[in-house]
């Protein structure tokens, strides 16, 4: 290196070290670093967790490091020792969309798993391995013991393989990807060789993978596949059945499955014999407005003859009492409001305890308790609190810790009849206030149609000031069935202390408002929540202190999908986006979750074109951050560079970060405020 060289490096030293710390020059910065670590610790909270004794007499929970006995006959709580250090280590889970490679038997004397595509089984120290299957492999793309990604993704299936509960069957899946589309992931890229990730990618409106289940008996040696399409071919045209959401009856004499059409309006609960390979139908759900719940929820009693199944089928969410003949034996919940979770069924006592939305919004979780035969339903909390419990194990009594939105969490017990026994604990908020910090606000607003009641979250600085204006920043997820409202205590975003106003907006794509209400997103994503989000955003324009002039929106995968379509579709209410990871066309992402909301291509290809971020490209206005990551094998870098691609022959400024070798959600956070400073601060 000569000295000429030495000179200008140093010359350039100062630029390089501005250029590095942006961030931390620009306003707001101090005021960040300085609050923002302290909010999450701000609350001592009140939430306590329980553990109660086997005879229900008395319950355990920790506060400041002490554990705490707390006897029900004397209503009294001592110290019995210190907080107990957990050493359990849960096994590893599969990455997104992966499943484990291996399933052990519930007798502990076997252990199934897959290897270069085949199944193979072995003792449980992996001695004396067994091959089930022999033509698995690359050449001829067939795997056993494994799913797909999407299956993994967008159907929950983190295993492939399923013990009989007497340890003498494994059933697995079968796929062949001979006819399925690849997508290519290029992975790293930082290293001096890059590697290549494969993976048969379905998107909307290609060909599925034909799957199939496959049985093992370990006695017989004997492989038996299923008929779960009732001898009708796999594809019929380009649409094909999805099989998921498998599991045993609880003697081990049938499969369960679920079976849902490409279009997902109807969905079959089954039961494949795994002598004769012959499949029935137990329950069947339809919806032909839009598409049907993948998996509902499924309670099986002891007597393993009847279960507890939850249907939306009157619009609403609601408990069904079945037996595995297929026979509906009473509805248990009739309420125009959605059920939401099984707490506990007391079989001696023939009584259902579940959580339910019927709070004063339905957000506002309670516990209900009701008969198996549909009567006595009664809720046994207060309905102005969210409710999170703890049953005793006689269900005389229950732990419910309680708040809102504002209301930071307490713990209280409450007897059978849903009447408070004793206040346990309570949470602290001195240091909150000390901080200054500021609790988020709840507004309501009319959805762009003028009919539907929504609600908008406020978070405030810890500095606010009414007097002033602020830039404002949108931070939506925004896709169907997701809540950006909650009535869980909400910290205030720590993105306020950079100086804005932080909002979460719900529109019409909110969990928990009942099925009728988000079917009006079926075939229309990009519309009309997004008119919503839009519509949340005008309705603070009477505020004083709310800047109309300064408002940005980010988000990450669908989120991301959100702030782009904003700026691109309302830019005289947005004025800066950040769209992470964002999916810019519906025909880019997989057909499973897309085809769900969407339609087939073949039945709304209108729907899909308008929705396309592509031809939108020329309205851009605003100030436009695209990130994504390299290596992300969700929403593929090919929706970004396609948005890229439309911008730059537009004629349209922009910028881009990615993350070299990073996924799914791989977003600099930093960056993305120095970019909203930069144009919602600073460019006045």
């Amino acid at each position: 290196m000569n000295k000429i060289t030495i000179v200008c490096i140093i010359s350039l030293l100062p630029f390089a070290t501005y250029a590095q710390d942006k961030l931390k020059s620009m306003p707001g910065y101090e005021q960040y670093t300085t609050v923002a670590p302290q909010i999450r610790s701000s609350i001592k909270s009140g939430n306590l967790s329980v553990t109660w004794s086997d005879d229900g007499s008395a319950f355990d929970y920790v506060q400041d490091n002490k554990l705490y006995r707390y006897s029900i006959k004397t209503k009294k709580a001592t110290v019995v020792g210190e907080a107990p250090v957990s050493d359990r280590r849960m096994p590893p889970r599969p990455v997104r969309g992966r499943q484990y490679d291996f399933a052990n038997s519930p007798d502990g004397k076997w252990k199934a798993f897959t290897k270069d595509r085949n199944m193979y089984l072995s003792e449980a120290n992996g001695s004396n391995p067994i091959v089930i299957t022999t033509d698995g492999n690359e050449q001829n793309q067939i795997k056993y013991g494994i799913a797909t990604w999407v299956y993994g993704e967008e159907l929950g299936q983190n295993t492939a393989m399923w013990w009989s509960p007497d340890s003498k069957r494994i059933a697995f899946y079968k796929f062949e990807e001979k006819n399925a589309k690849k997508y290519y992931v290029l992975l790293n890229q930082l290293k001096l060789q890059d590697s290549l990730e494969i993976e048969a990618y379905p998107k909307v409106g290609a060909l599925n993978l034909p799957v199939d289940l496959i049985v093992y008996d370990v006695e017989t040696k004997k492989t038996i596949p299923l008929d779960i399409r009732d001898g009708k071919p796999y594809h019929d045209g380009n649409l094909g059945t999805y099989i998921y959401g498998v599991d045993w009856t609880p003697d081990g004499k049938e499969l369960l499955y679920h079976s849902t059409n490409r279009k997902q309006d109807i969905m079959e609960y089954r039961a494949a014999d795994p002598l004769t390979g012959k499949s029935r139908t137990v329950v069947r759900e339809e919806w032909l407005a839009s598409f049907t719940k993948n998996t509902p929820e499924i309670y099986v009693l002891k007597d393993g003859k009847r279960f507890i199944w939850a249907s939306e089928r009157t619009g609403f969410n609601n408990y069904y009492l079945y037996d595995f003949n297929g026979k509906l034996i009473n509805a248990i919940t009739r309420h125009p409001f959605e059920v939401a979770r099984i707490v506990k069924v007391d079989e001696k006592a023939g009584e259902l305890y579940y959580m339910a939305r019927s709070g004063d919004n339905h957000m506002k979780m309670q516990l209900h308790r009701v008969k198996l035969d549909g009567t006595k339903d009664a809720r046994l909390t207060n309905p102005l609190y969210n409710h999170t419990v703890t049953l005793s194990p006689d269900n005389t009594y229950f732990i419910d810790v309680a708040e809102t939105y504002h209301i930071a969490p307490f713990t209280s017990l409450v007897d059978g009849k849903g009447k408070v026994v004793a206040e346990l604990a309570k949470s602290d908020m001195s240091k909150f206030e000390e901080l200054g910090l500021k609790k988020v606000e709840v507004y309501t607003f009319t959805s762009a149609d003028g009919v539907t009641p929504l609600h908008g979250v406020i978070h405030f600085p810890s500095n606010f000031d009414p007097t002033k204006k602020y830039p404002v920043i949108l931070s939506n997820y925004g896709g169907p069935a997701t809540n950006a409202f909650r009535e869980n205590f909400t910290y205030p975003d720590a993105l306020t202390e950079f100086g804005f106003l932080v909002l979460n907006i719900d529109g019409r794509n909110a969990a928990g408002k009942g099925k009728k209400l988000l079917d009006q997103l079926y075939g229309n994503l990009g519309f009309v929540e997004m008119d919503d989000f839009a519509a949340g955003v005008k309705a603070l324009y009477n505020r004083p202190y709310f800047d109309k002039t300064r408002v940005g929106v980010y988000g990450t995968s669908y989120g991301g999908t959100t702030a782009a379509t904003l700026l691109l579709r309302y830019p005289d209410v947005f004025q800066a986006a950040v769209a992470n990871s964002a999916v810019t066309d519906w025909r880019n992402y997989d057909n499973i979750y897309t085809e769900r909301f969407m339609n087939t291509l073949e039945n709304n290809r209108k729907g899909y074109e308008a929705s396309s971020l592509m031809p939108m490209a020329k309205n851009l206005k605003g100030e436009l951050m695209i990130f994504y990551g390299t290596a992300d094998n969700n929403v593929h870098p090919s929706n970004s560079l396609q948005l890229i691609d439309a911008l730059q022959k537009a004629g349209k400024s922009f910028e881009v970060q990615l993350a070299p070798d990073g996924g799914h959600v791989a977003m600099n956070r930093d960056r993305m405020m120095e970019f909203f400073i930069r144009h919602l601060v600073l460019k006045k």
